[in-house]
């Protein structure tokens, strides 16, 4: 257990770093090399990992934050004007709202980290 606790604090960076590859090798397959500066959003969190920063976790937890709280809003909106659900958009919306979650609570959780000064 307390493994578990000690590497705990690295779960959100990993989880951006994943979104990120998997964001990469999506648009990779039908773009090709146009996709490679997508890579380029991983820098920040990948430096978080090697060599952690106090002011860089805040700044990229506020960010997340206000991008994720964005993003919320507009999956509510878009989820309140969409009258007629085919399976195709049910399934979407449902894997978008679980992307637009993590992405929301990882972000918090890289504001906790910064807080509680786990670096």
């Amino acid at each position: 257990m307390n493994i578990i606790s000690k590497y705990a604090k690295y779960i959100p960076y990993l989880y951006f770093l994943s979104v990120i590859v998997y964001w990469f090798t999506d648009i990779n397959k039908s773009v090709g090399l146009s996709a490679y500066p997508i890579l380029l959003f991983g820098i920040p969190f990948l430096w978080q990992l090697v060599k952690p920063n106090r002011e860089l976790n805040f700044s990229l937890g506020i960010v997340f934050v206000c991008l994720s709280s964005f993003l919320i809003l507009a999956y509510l909106f878009n989820l309140l004007n969409i009258i007629n659900w085919s399976e195709s958009a049910k399934r979407f919306l449902f894997y978008g709202g679980a992307l637009v979650i993590g992405n929301f609570v990882m972000s918090l959780w890289i504001v906790r980290n910064s807080i509680k000064k786990l670096f």
